[in-house]
């Protein structure tokens, strides 16, 4: 590239800075020619609400990486809706969830295998591999796919054949003569457009923009294609950069040309690890976040970035913009490490993701083969999406029949100082009031707390409306309803609270992540109602373990092998090897050193204060026939110990599971991609895994078609907390539920999500002292709420006619789908 620049003159930063003033300028004009005008502030940029840039994703995802080069770090897992099912005009990003290797072909360690990965990746039309030839040599060479305003300004000037003056002899490679093309992905809203011809005129672009890809590398022999979505205006409206990279990309391969061209996206929406991830997956060769550099400067001309003290030259543009790469491609390297990929050049338009709640149609058009199990949004849904967020952004109402109108929102947000549409907060990552619901919102919360802290059934009612209420629109449980029984039975002939307590866990949360004083009372909570408590990766103390009132029944073998010692496996009821975790699969555990006391040191053969990350793969696992080699052994130190082998939904999980029983295993774990964690990248807990009510199904199914079924008991995990969930998840096919932020939250945890940064107020997640001396859970709010739940649950039981709640297991014609929110 940097060859490429010589050839091509070199774009300086003032060069650079001059277009995006141009560019900035041009998106205030409309079709009625009115004048152009620079946004004065950042904050009044429209592009800004356009593309989803919040005051929170700003600070909280692209300032870490613009400082510390490295993501962010969240907690406490993740508890919005699923993009179908949002309020909030979600990017179309959101609609993948990122898949994972899990067993067989396990993750690579990014940190400790690094010299095997790269980003390293040839763009560029490719000569026939089957025939060997110095053709294959003349391709354009990146270190990295993301692109600066340079680099880009560089490719936009291949539209011009290079002059006579700058040919050489010396430059023999062909890719000095590439030409390139920009293709604008956009559609305009004309007068008197209605809501549901949007979708019609997103399809049109989309194919327009598909036969002007064919025809300029057919007819005119470009060797790049620039997707651009920087043509916008109050009258024109951007096609999502992945949906227009993806029609190329497929539409491409379909006419037998997609290898004579390089596809490059201009785009203002990507500015996320997991955006970069699938435009890549989906077949970008590279990629220009350009308004996350544009933010920058402006960031830093308005005087809102500074040096405070550190080296300036690192708080130069061109030092964020360095930092800001690598903290993209260490993201990169871990996502394709996830699924055990070690090249970018491998990762490319592999299309390792699953759509959720994506139309057939879309899917068919743009991310052909990608698997959608999960009907919903569809062209016109994703352009009214688009759509809204362009009338938020120019103040503007799209009238049903009538030319857009001026927003009367926006006329008085204009009359307040400061304010702007990028002013408005969604509470993607924090709950904020009227933003996107969180399934752990104040009122649920508070209804949960009081509820078990009285023991009182009323409150505990309305904890559960509430807590069902925020599911209906945050999961896909919440889009069944019960076929209840046309004559309901006694609750006096349902089975006692006392057995169904006996089938509830909690989750595997390590000493380390959470206090001692949580972590035990846990522990002594199950023991006393003949539930399991679960010790985490962390190990267990030997004080611990001896004591019979507790002790951890299960103990969890993880892949650092933290604490796992003789006399740790010999005293295990249950011993859980983990493959994967729900809120961060194919990661490893992380630990900061803040929170590495002496006392965890020791439990972890460690030292104080230096962190503590686990390797995401088992090195001692890389097929199932090594997992059974792990059973055995386990068996093998304690022979009355149950196995347990811990997995994460995803397609083909239920493949995964029937390997797992086949391997001897007797109890298999099926989480969800919305459990928690005391510490992970938000890259992680947003967007890697899928529903447990996904994995739950698929596992009960396959395993009963291999006629193993039988031999396993299998458990759910993943934000479960009221009877509903439970029920629902024993009809999908689930024996035993195990539970985890529920019981940290009736142990006082008021959601601060700080977990990650020791500082936990009320002693639950922090190491601490002075803030574990804060902690206030009694074992006998835990009891209770765990009694009241297993009471709701009779009720239920009796509702469908049911004296046990394992006669329900996989009887899936107890639910119908509801008035469903998909789409």
């Amino acid at each position: 590239l940097e060859q490429l620049h010589e050839a091509r003159g070199p774009v300086d930063t003032e060069e650079a800075e001059k277009f995006s003033l141009h560019a900035g300028t041009e998106t205030t004009v409309n079709n009625n020619g009115e004048a152009a005008t620079y946004p004065q502030f950042l904050a009044h940029d429209p592009r800004l609400a356009l593309f989803g840039f919040t005051p929170e994703n700003l600070s909280m995802l692209l300032l870490p990486m613009l400082v510390n080069q490295k993501e962010a770090l969240g907690s406490m897992g993740n508890d919005t809706p699923l993009a179908c099912l949002s309020e909030h005009d979600p990017l179309i990003y959101e609609y993948f969830k990122q898949l994972f290797a899990q067993v067989t072909n396990p993750p690579i360690d990014p940190l400790r295998e690094r010299i095997v990965m790269s980003l390293a990746c040839p763009i560029g039309p490719e000569a026939n591999v089957l025939e060997p030839s110095p053709l294959q040599a003349h391709r354009l060479w990146l270190s990295q796919p993301i692109l600066s305003l340079n680099d880009i300004l560089l490719f936009r000037r291949l539209q011009s054949p290079l002059p006579s003056s700058k040919m050489s002899t010396l430059r023999t490679s062909q890719v000095y003569t590439w030409r390139s093309r920009l293709l604008e992905a956009s559609f305009t809203l004309y007068p008197g457009i209605r809501p549901m011809d949007l979708g019609g005129l997103m399809r049109e672009a989309l194919e327009a923009l598909c036969v002007a890809a064919e025809k300029v590398v057919r007819d005119e022999g470009v060797s790049i294609i620039i997707i651009s979505d920087r043509r916008l205006s109050k009258d024109t409206v951007p096609v999502p950069s992945l949906l227009a990279l993806g029609a190329v990309h497929q539409h491409l391969l379909k006419v037998d040309l997609r290898m004579k061209v390089g596809l490059v996206v201009e785009s203002g929406d990507a500015r996320e690890v997991h955006h970069f991830c699938t435009l890549l997956s989906f077949g970008a060769d590279a990629i220009c976040p350009y308004m996350v550099f544009e933010t920058l400067q402006r960031l830093r001309s308005e005087g809102m970035l500074t040096s405070s003290g550190v080296d300036v030259e690192k708080v130069s543009d061109e030092g964020f913009f360095k930092n800001y790469v690598k903290a993209v491609g260490s993201g990169i390297l871990k996502v394709m490490a996830k699924m055990g990929i070690s090249t970018l050049q491998s990762y490319k338009a592999a299309q390792i993701f699953e759509a959720v709640g994506l139309a057939q149609e879309v899917v068919d058009m743009c991310f052909t083969g990608t698997v959608s199990r999960i009907a919903g949004a569809g062209f016109d849904v994703l352009a009214e999406e688009v759509c809204s967020r362009h009338a938020n952004a120019f103040g503007k109402l799209h009238a049903i029949y009538g030319a857009s109108i001026e927003s009367p929102l926006e006329v008085a947000l204009d009359s307040v100082p400061g304010n702007s549409p990028f002013s408005r907060n969604t509470g993607l990552y924090h709950w904020r009031s009227g933003g996107e619901r969180h399934m752990n919102d104040p009122v649920t919360i508070a209804k949960l707390q009081a509820a078990s802290h009285n023991n009182n059934r009323e409150i505990f009612r309305q904890f559960s409306e509430s807590a069902d209420e925020q599911a209906r629109h945050c999961t896909l449980r919440g889009q069944f309803d019960f076929c209840f029984a046309e004559e309901p039975i006694s609750v006096d002939l349902v089975e006692p609270a006392t057995e169904i307590v006996k089938k509830f866990a909690t989750g595997a949360m390590s000493l380390g992540s959470i206090s001692p004083e949580t972590h035990s009372t846990l522990a002594k909570v199950m023991n006393a109602i003949g539930g399991r408590s679960n010790t985490g990766e962390g190990g267990e103390l030997p004080e611990r373990y001896l004591n019979p009132s507790l002790c951890s029944s299960i103990k969890q073998v993880a892949s650092a092998r933290f604490g796992v010692n003789s006399s740790y496996l010999a005293h295990a009821e249950m011993l859980q090897i983990k493959m994967a975790q729900g809120a961060k699969p194919g990661e490893g555990g992380e630990l900061p050193g803040y929170k590495v006391t002496a006392e965890i040191a020791r439990l972890r053969h460690s030292v104080p204060g230096v962190g503590l990350i686990s390797p995401p793969p088992h090195h001692d696992i890389y097929s199932i026939e090594d997992l059974a080699q792990l059973i055995y052994d386990l068996k093998a130190a304690n022979p009355v110990a149950v196995v347990s082998v811990k997995l994460v939904s995803e397609v083909g999980v239920g493949v995964i599971a029937s390997g797992v029983a086949k391997a001897h295993a007797a109890h298999i774990i099926v989480s969800g991609h919305d459990g928690g964690t005391g510490a992970s990248s938000w890259t992680g807990i947003k967007n890697a895994g899928l529903p447990w009510e996904l994995g739950i199904a698929e596992t009960h199914q396959v395993l009963v078609n291999n006629h193993t079924r039988s031999k396993v008991v299998l458990q759910a995990d993943g934000q479960i907390r009221t009877a509903r969930d439970v029920v629902i998840a024993a009809i999908l096919g689930a024996d035993e539920f195990a539970m985890s932020t529920a019981p940290l939250i009736v142990l006082g945890c008021t959601m601060m999500r700080k977990c990650h940064l020791n500082t936990c107020p009320v002693g639950i997640c922090t190491q601490d002292p002075v803030l574990r001396k804060k902690f206030a859970g009694l074992p006998e709010h835990l009891i209770n709420y765990f009694f009241l739940l297993a009471e709701d649950v009779r009720r239920l039981l009796a509702q469908l006619g049911f004296t046990r709640l394992n006669d329900l297991t996989g009887r899936t014609e107890l639910l119908r789908v509801g008035n469903i929110l998909i789409g």
